[in-house]
């Protein structure tokens, strides 16, 4: 419990410092019959003006009715002396953070000081009664508003105030505060923002109205962290502030600004945004090592395509949007997008090589068989494996074997009848041998291009997957980089 001392010599006027009333700790007075000078040399005695009857605890009733009916008044003695309001607010909740339109929604326990000239009293005179409880409407009260608000305060309000003997007054509110904050969503959800509270008079001028902060910024940032629910998905930061003077045209209003930092709990976003889509990066850079020639790799990164794009539409509400930008993490889950495309890509590229041009029957060309077999292959530490060529010498023609056949068969003219049959047979047989010979060797080549065209596609695929992998990982540590400094601020 602190007590404050405001000097009215500068704010109000007076010759003299007057003990405002801090967390309801009871306030020197000065003696009984002493005269306090103000500016104009007038004297201003510190009786009591509230009267206490016999036989009653407190100031009548008929006395503080008088005090009522003067509601529509500042109360002060001298309209040329300000009222001093002191401010200080808990911040007890931040019940919700809109991106798109730009609010913060927070919940504050606000605790108002003001001095009422008219409400004093001698608590030796009263049955030693020292403070009271009024009804807040029956008097007058500082318009404080906060600058930044922009809709209706819905929550509970507190009917009463409590009032010292001194005249100092005590408003305790709970306060739903819905205000515009300027949100910086590029680094979610490791984002911090820094919303400002603006707290002064709406109507009342610097003359009129002085606003001052009732506590040190530290020890309300203290206890705004002490009270602050933890179980959200906002943790308070800090709570900083300023008292300035807002100057508008001729007049000036006594304004006091709060800063405050507060900073996401990434924890949500992490197991249920980034960790899902990078697994699913993961299994598509696996992909690559499915067998190209045997295994149709294109309908398994399609399908993995369409998993990601269905993640993405379940996730989309998690994600925060605003017309001024796009978060980073929308463009990294894009650019994830965009290298799944690219794989699925360089699938497709890969099967054309192996299929499109081996069925052609083409041979491989000279500069493709020196840059790619030769170059590229020995960069990439690539392994040619031995063609298994067929090295069998061709069987001798069977024509020879009729021509000495047709030779026998004309030295023994006996036999030419059945000859001229088995002859007929023979080089029908002979042409079923050569029809299979040729067969043979046209699968061979077929065989020995298809080879060739295997290890052109597989120098190509060892190829565009390291490449694929650098990319990968660049961005990777590009991303990850961004967010460690986000997390930990120098």
């Amino acid at each position: 419990m602190r007590t404050s001392s405001v000097p009215r010599k500068n704010e109000l006027g007076t010759g003299l410092p007057v003990e405002i009333l801090i967390a309801g700790r009871a306030l020197p007075q000065p003696p009984p019959g002493q005269v306090l000078v103000n500016s104009d040399n007038e004297p201003s005695h510190c009786d009591s003006k509230l009267s206490c009857e016999e036989g009653e605890s407190g100031p009548s009733h008929e006395s503080i009715q008088a005090v009522f009916d003067l509601k529509a008044f500042r109360p002060v003695m001298n309209l040329s002396n300000p009222t001093v309001t002191n401010i200080s607010f808990t911040l007890y909740a931040v019940l919700g953070v809109n991106e798109k339109t730009q609010i913060l929604t927070t919940f504050l326990w606000l605790r108002l000081y003001w001095h009422h000239e008219f409400l004093v009293w001698n608590p030796d005179k009263c049955d030693g009664v020292s403070r009271i409880s009024l009804p807040v409407k029956k008097l007058w009260s500082p318009d404080i508003i906060v600058y930044e608000f922009v809709d209706d305060d819905v929550s509970q309000a507190c009917p009463y105030v409590y009032v010292n003997h001194t005249g100092h007054i005590r408003w305790d509110r709970m306060l739903r505060l819905v205000s515009a904050c300027n949100l910086e969503i590029f680094s979610f959800p490791f984002d911090v923002q820094n919303c400002t509270f603006t707290f002064g008079s709406y109507m009342h001028t610097i003359r009129d109205v002085r606003v001052s902060p009732a506590l040190t910024f530290e020890e309300m940032s203290g206890n705004s962290k002490r009270y602050l629910e933890a179980s959200g998905e906002w943790e308070l930061v800090d709570l900083l502030g300023e008292a300035s003077i807002l100057q508008f045209g001729i007049d000036e209003w006594d304004i006091i600004t709060f800063w405050v930092v507060i900073k996401r709990r990434p924890v949500l976003y992490v197991v249920n945004l980034l960790i899902p889509s990078a697994f699913l990066m993961l299994i598509d850079i696996l992909s690559f090592y499915l067998p190209p020639h045997s295994v149709d790799r294109a309908s398994f990164k399609m399908t993995l395509i369409l998993g990601y794009t269905v993640f993405l539409l379940i996730m989309n509400d998690l994600l925060p949007s605003t017309a001024n930008g796009t978060p980073i993490i929308g463009i990294y889950f894009s650019v994830c997008l965009a290298l799944m495309v690219i794989s699925l890509l360089e699938t497709v590229i890969i099967t054309n090589v192996l299929h499109n041009n081996s069925m052609k029957h083409q041979q491989v060309p000279g500069w493709v068989r020196l840059l790619v077999l030769k170059h590229i292959a020995h960069l990439i530490c690539y392994r040619q494996q031995p063609l298994h060529a067929n090295q069998e010498k061709p069987s001798e023609p069977p024509g020879q074997l009729t021509q000495s056949q047709s030779r026998t068969s004309n030295e023994n003219p006996i036999s030419n009848e059945v000859g001229s049959t088995v002859m007929a047979e023979l080089q029908q047989i002979c042409e079923h041998l050569s029809e299979l010979r040729a067969h043979l060797s046209s699968v061979q080549k077929e065989n020995e291009l298809q080879e060739q065209w295997c290890h052109v596609g597989y120098v190509l695929d060892f190829l565009l997957f390291r490449i694929y992998l650098l990319l990968i990982s660049c961005y990777g540590l590009v991303i990850i980089s961004m967010w460690c400094i986000w997390i930990n601020p120098v």
